[in-house]
């Protein structure tokens, strides 16, 4: 434990409301622990999104690059932005709140990855065009048009970039890449 500051009788800090860039990543950090659990909420966002086809793509651990494919439904344009937004969700409506079918609900999963990390969801529904988005470190850019296929590619590059103190208690690539692994097979069974 640290020794109290000796001058917090003299002159009590101030408290002071945190900016919403630092609260997004200290909340991420109880969302996305390491790359296995940034794994484990896309694809079950996947699985939420009626993916037959699930492809994961794994880089030094899930540290440099995780990417999950899938051909689920896909995100409507418009809703490109809102799905990186705290508390947005496809899949209740408040209501619903003690009768939930999927696995996530909460709306913290992408918000929280792009807050830690470079975030880009490409997406279409079927019968509409791709459209992609970016987030880095919270910071939000413009949807545009893209290709793809009907379905949703999230890549998610430099996890914890934007927290680098985060970085210090990940494993060894090869340790990580087996929770990774371990996550992916608990999911396709």
């Amino acid at each position: 434990m640290h020794a109290p500051d000796p001058n917090i009788g003299h002159n009590p800090p101030r408290i002071r409301q945190l900016d919403d860039a630092a609260i997004n990543r200290i909340a991420a950090g109880e969302v996305v622990e390491r790359p296995a659990s940034a794994v484990k909420e896309l694809v079950e966002n996947a699985l939420d999104a009626g993916a037959r086809r699930i492809d994961v793509a794994v880089a030094d651990g899930g540290k440099r690059l995780i990417r999950v494919t899938d051909d689920g439904c896909g995100i409507p344009e418009p809703d490109l932005p809102l799905a990186l937004s705290r508390h947005a969700t496809s899949k209740i409506d408040g209501s619903d709140l003690l009768d939930i079918h999927t696995f996530g609900f909460r709306g913290e999963a992408l918000p929280s990855l792009g807050a830690v990390g470079r975030l880009a969801i490409t997406s279409r529904v079927a019968g509409g065009e791709a459209a992609r988005i970016e987030v880095a470190g919270g910071r939000l850019g413009a949807v545009r048009p893209a290709a793809g296929q009907p379905g949703t590619i999230v890549e998610l590059r430099d996890l914890f970039f934007a927290t680098p103190a985060r970085l210090k208690f990940l494993r060894t690539d090869r340790a990580e890449m087996q929770a990774v692994t371990d996550v992916v097979k608990r999911l396709a069974m």
